[in-house]
């Protein structure tokens, strides 16, 4: 175990500007945000802030009826924060390491429960994946981001990128899956023969099937997600 001087300790911690721009990782599982106008994070994810910051809990009907539908569909997995003004905000999500990803009129798919941060210049929308809702606990969703600008998404421990070509497809655990590019469109399949090898978290059979040209990206880890109280 690391022993330090007060001093030393400090030093070794000590918050560090590294010019990175508007999304710096202060460190792999905290997110320094230079803001200077508006950005979106998942509610909760402030850890600290410095600077004249103002925060609000995204509106009810502030992005239309539709997407208010899917929330209430999903739950409270998808709450977005808005923070407002010029400061330093940190962000973090359970200790889960951090990845960067600057989109430059690209489209992706995050599982709504990764997804940390993103400039308010992407446009986002709630997928709800309603054919296996019933099938896995709390059903499952994610946001689907597109645009020019930063996003911020979380991982528990380090993500692998695995490549989708038409003659390979790749299959997943769908509470091992992150997020994927956003050409891809994923089937749902079961196979009783893997009941006892895949998805101890994800209804055991079922699996993501991946098909076409793109990527995946997975975690060691499988996120079981509880279903909202009424």
């Amino acid at each position: 175990m690391s022993r330090y001087s007060i001093e030393e300790f400090v030093s070794n911690t000590k918050q560090q500007d590294k010019g990175e721009g508007l999304f710096e990782l202060e460190t792999p599982r905290m997110l320094e945000i230079n803001l200077n106008g508006q950005v979106w994070s998942k509610a909760g994810a402030m850890v600290s802030y410095r600077g004249q910051i103002k925060f609000e809990r995204e509106g009810v009907l502030e992005h239309g009826i539709g997407k208010m539908f899917k929330k209430a569909l999903t739950g409270e997995g998808t709450s977005l924060m808005k923070a407002n003004g010029n400061g330093k905000l940190y962000l973090a999500d359970q200790g889960k390491k951090i990845s960067i990803l600057h989109l430059q009129n690209e489209a992706i798919f995050v599982n709504g429960n990764d997804l940390l941060a993103f400039e308010s210049s992407i446009s986002w929308d709630i997928k709800l994946m309603r054919r296996v809702a019933g099938m896995l606990s709390g059903g499952l969703f994610n946001v689907r981001l597109e645009g020019a600008g930063m996003v911020a998404i979380t991982s528990h421990y380090e993500p692998l990128t695995l490549i989708v070509t038409p003659d390979n497809p790749v299959y997943t655990d769908p509470n091992a899956t992150v997020a994927w590019s956003g050409n891809l469109q994923p089937e749902f399949v079961t196979d009783i023969s893997f009941k006892t090898f895949l998805g101890r978290g994800s209804g055991e059979s079922i699996q993501m099937k991946f098909s076409g040209e793109g990527f995946v990206v997975v975690q060691p880890f499988e996120e079981v997600y509880y279903a909202p109280q009424s």
